[in-house]
């Protein structure tokens, strides 16, 4: 018994989808997918898969898009309030190490440094 299936696959590189999915099986991670048929067996497969859990569950697209959307939001947040957090505690240290009072120019740099960190944060979003 033969289990081995033998097809031609015929890619038209001159129109737009033809020369994209010849282009993603030419440079193809071949560590991971070492032959065509491995990269078209790959694409294949998920194609399908996909297409019947979202004929399973219709909203299953919608919510991947949410939830991603709201992975990034969660990240982004994370990381400025990383930043807020460290440049807090940077004017917190300074603050306690210094005997001097702080002049009006120290204290404008201070709120500036964290007025252009959180734009930094809201740009980001």
């Amino acid at each position: 018994m033969n289990d081995l299936f033998k097809t031609t696959l015929r890619i038209n590189r001159a129109t737009p989808d033809g020369l994209r999915a010849w282009t993603y099986l030419k440079n193809r991670d071949r560590s991971r997918y070492r032959s065509y048929s491995e990269a078209i067996i790959a694409a294949v497969n998920g194609f399908f898969d996909r297409e019947q859990r979202l004929s399973n569950d219709p909203y299953l697209e919608t919510r991947e898009k949410e939830d991603a959307f709201l992975q990034r939001v969660l990240e982004t947040m994370e990381r400025g309030m990383q930043a807020a957090s460290i440049s807090g505690l940077a004017v917190l240290l300074q603050n306690a190490s210094s005997d001097v009072p702080k002049t009006a120019e120290q204290d404008t740099s201070a709120v500036d440094e964290d007025l252009e960190t959180a734009l930094d944060f809201v740009n980001s979003l």
